[in-house]
């Protein structure tokens, strides 16, 4: 109904250019007293009554629909107030093509929910036209054309023209409403194919604390896709070629010469890596015979192929150990993948006449670009800019992505800056219909404010941190000897719930493009923006049913038959901090800035907490302890707030526990 809308309007505005013009021509006229109505402007004129009733009709209907909630999605209260307020601006100035659209929630509660500021923005562009206008006026303009709406109770002009808007309260509870009646759902969105490129650890070494910054946010950004609706293709770019496979293969020949008959012992990959690292630098016979496994294991021999798939699953072994503890999904593609399709590539690019010769190396140079890519080294081998070129194409042309994200440090940011300008030149693919992005992430610093080391220097395993994570974690749980109230079962899903959930929520809660300070003590505090507190608040709000013996099925009814109200001001101020939510997903689509929804849920929270101690939710008799009395609108905005932080946990990759 919307588009028909739109299409009415624009045949009216074009129409409407007409009569002007004809009219005045006619005006212009010599002799007008001899002149008849032109039947052309006669039969326009008919039409133009026709379309405008049909218009206002449409309009009404449209109204009518929108006062009901769409569906089971939930409505993004910011983006309903930008339609209501662009329809204002085109009705007020019908002249202005694209018109400044602005509309923010308030910072200052006093001053409503929402402003649009709008008006400013308008009086500039009617200065450069000639026309001196006073904000207000304009804004004053605006709100006369406001047509009646489900969403607005009243406006106030504010300063220099920004219009305060304040909302509905039954809006608001109707909202809420369909939210605990059809749960969390997200807003309506066009479906989209997103691949995720993130982890990306290299075969034969140990993952590090270097990695974990890409698999938590590249997982936690790919739960936010995939609630949204989007087809996610989540993408593991592990490094599992290149010509150090040929000194592992070598070693691996040397130390278990029966390799390929009885599986070898191979404890730590890491070790293994190191020995024949040392022999490649020290031994030049090994150095030599390293050379030819690499050039066997790219001939693609069985013997070698095997040796490789072998070194490849004792590495892979030891990552799931990781993705377990953190429940990351991952798929390997690695870049022995795209090995076939980089000879498409340079053939490619050689044919269309855009590389060149360079000290030996053929390399690719990208207008406005600071550095060229190398895509054939003078010894006839291939590059990462090869590798990553052939992947970019490969996800754009057979995966048929709508958006491609790179989760990798910020240090790679002008590599990924250059590869996608490079495929923007081939033509690949146009950065207005296919969103491709580097989300880089600073590095994990000590609490020295340095490079997070081990004592020793060395850089620290991820498998070690989290053991560690685990081992505080059982420390804390006992200082607070949860270990008598709790089931040795619900103790350890404690232990690993608040863990995990603190080592992530400590790195998605900061700025990604900042560096962070990784401290167990400043996790583990169950004070503040950690995930200690939020899960502790999240147990006591689901707590709060218990306590009033309320179970799933009562909540359920109550639902559908028990209007939630929002007449006391803590009461209010929570229901529209929940009814925030699609707003803070659209943000963070726009921005893929998870620390948003980390500042979210912790103002949920603490919303929740002035609620809770302003308001009563369950009375008990002081002396029996029984419930006396059970008030059921606000055990329902209990529950919505415990729904919405339930899905920010899941988005986030943290997952509560029902007792801590």
């Amino acid at each position: 109904m919307g588009d028909s809308v739109n299409e009415y309007t624009t045949r009216l505005q074009q129409q409407e250019q007409e009569i002007k013009s004809l009219s005045a021509e006619i005006e212009s006229l010599k002799n007008p007293q001899k002149l008849s109505p032109s039947p052309r402007l006669e039969e326009l004129r008919d039409e133009n009554a026709k379309l405008k009733y049909r218009l206002n009709v449409l309009k009404r209907s449209l109204q009518e629909d929108r006062t009901v909630p769409c569906g089971k999605s939930m409505t993004n209260i910011l983006q309903r107030l930008e339609e209501i307020f662009c329809e204002a601006i085109r009705a007020a100035y019908p002249e202005l093509e694209n018109p400044p659209l602005s509309v923010a929630s308030s910072q200052q509660p006093r001053f409503g929910e929402y402003q649009c500021n709008s008006a400013m923005a308008i009086a500039q562009i009617l200065k450069a036209k000639g026309v001196k206008t006073n904000p207000r006026e304009i804004a004053q303009n605006i709100v006369q054309n406001l047509s009646d709406n489900e969403v607005i109770l009243k406006t106030e002009i504010a300063g220099p023209g920004f219009i305060n808007v304040h909302l509905k309260r039954p809006y608001v509870s109707k909202l809420m409403s369909n939210l605990l009646i059809n749960g969390v759902q997200p807003p309506p969105l066009a479906k989209k194919r997103v691949v995720v490129d993130f982890s990306s650890p290299n075969i034969a070494k140990e993952m590090h604390v270097g990695h974990l910054r890409s698999t938590i946010i590249g997982e936690s950004m790919s739960r936010l896709f995939e609630f949204l609706g989007y087809d996610v293709l989540r993408l593991n770019h592990v490094g599992d070629w290149g010509t150090q496979f040929g000194m592992l293969i070598a070693h691996l020949q040397d130390k278990f010469p029966d390799y390929l008959t009885s599986s070898p012992p191979i404890g730590d990959l890491q070790a293994f890596y190191k020995e024949s690292k040392k022999r490649f630098d020290e031994e030049e016979d090994f150095k030599k015979r390293a050379y030819k496994c690499v050039v066997r294991l790219q001939s693609k021999e069985p013997e070698f192929i095997n040796a490789w798939n072998l070194i490849c699953d004792v590495s892979r072994k030891e990552f799931q150990k990781v993705y377990n503890c953190l429940d990351i999904t991952l798929i390997e593609r690695g870049e022995s993948f795209y090995q076939e399709m980089m000879n498409t590539v340079v053939k490619e690019l050689d044919e269309r006449g855009l590389t060149e010769m360079d000290e030996g190396r053929k390399v690719l140079f990208v207008p406005g670009q600071p550095i060229p890519l190398t895509v054939v080294k003078s010894d006839g081998g291939y590059t990462y800019d090869t590798s990553d070129l052939a992947a970019l194409r490969q996800r754009i042309f057979d995966e048929k992505a709508d958006m491609i994200i790179y989760v990798t440090d910020s240090g790679q940011g002008t590599h990924f800056q250059v590869v996608f300008a490079a495929a923007q030149m081939i033509g690949w693919y146009n950065p207005q219909v296919t969103r491709v992005e580097h989300a880089g992430f600073g590095v994990v610093l000590g609490e020295d404010k340095k490079k997070f080391k081990t004592r020793s220097g060395d850089t620290v395993r991820l498998m070690d941190l989290l053991d560690e994570g685990l081992k505080r974690c059982m420390d804390k749980l006992k200082e607070k000897e949860r270990e008598k109230v709790l089931t040795p079962e619900e103790l350890t899903k404690a232990q690993r719930s608040v863990a995990f959930g603190c080592i992530k929520y400590a790195d998605l809660s900061h700025n990604r493009c900042n560096d962070y300070v990784f401290s167990f003590d400043k996790m583990l505090d169950d004070r503040g923006n950690t995930a200690a507190y939020l899960l502790y608040a999240f147990t006591r709000i689901r707590s709060i049913g218990r306590l009033a013996n309320i179970d799933e099925a009562a909540l359920r009814k109550a639902a559908e038959t028990t209007e939630v109200l929002v007449e006391h001001e803590a009461e209010w101020e929570l229901g529209k901090c929940i009814l925030r939510f699609p707003e803070i997903l659209q943000k963070i689509l726009d921005s893929l800035m998870l620390h948003t929804l980390c500042d979210y849920l912790y103002e949920l929270a603490t919303t929740f907490t002035d609620f809770y101690d302003s308001c009563y939710c369950v009375e008990k008799d002081r002396q029996t302890g029984k419930v006396v009395k059970v008030n059921m609108s606000r055990i329902l905005l209990c529950e919505a707030t415990a729904a919405i932080m339930a899905k920010c946990f899941d988005i986030l990759g943290i997952n509560p526990v029902g007792r801590m």
